[in-house]
């Protein structure tokens, strides 16, 4: 099993990045062997589109969930197509959210947790 947590850099000490469709980085982890690869999210930048693209970019690692801070609709449409589970509200370091992950602290979400282009930091 594989799972993918959004991070601000690519390693398990990284801390949790809020956004999914714009984190910077990916940390994709075995959570029984704590075996990971770090991946950039070259979507991160892109001018719209960034949470589809992102979404088909995990959707392509074979990961079974999601650990993210906050997830967008069309982000979470193509997740929820593929059945990957997607957990929000996750904070801390990668290894701290994998660590509850396998503990059962996280549930599943139904739906978005934010509405589209939330992540764009408009006005900053």
């Amino acid at each position: 099993m594989k799972i993918a947590v959004s991070a601000t850099a690519p390693n398990l000490s990284a801390q949790v990045d809020p956004r999914f469709g714009r984190c910077q980085y990916f940390v994709i982890v075995d959570p029984d062997t704590m075996e990971f690869e770090g991946i950039e999210n070259s979507s991160a930048a892109a001018g719209g589109g960034a949470g589809i693209a992102t979404a088909q970019l995990i959707v392509g690692k074979g990961v079974e969930a999601v650990l993210t801070g906050n997830c967008g609709p069309n982000a979470f449409n193509v997740l929820k197509a593929a059945k990957i589970s997607v957990m929000t509200g996750v904070s801390g370091s990668v290894q701290e959210a994998v660590a509850s992950y396998k503990a059962g602290k996280y549930n599943a979400i139904s739906e978005a947790n934010v509405s589209s282009h939330s992540g764009m930091n408009k006005g900053k």
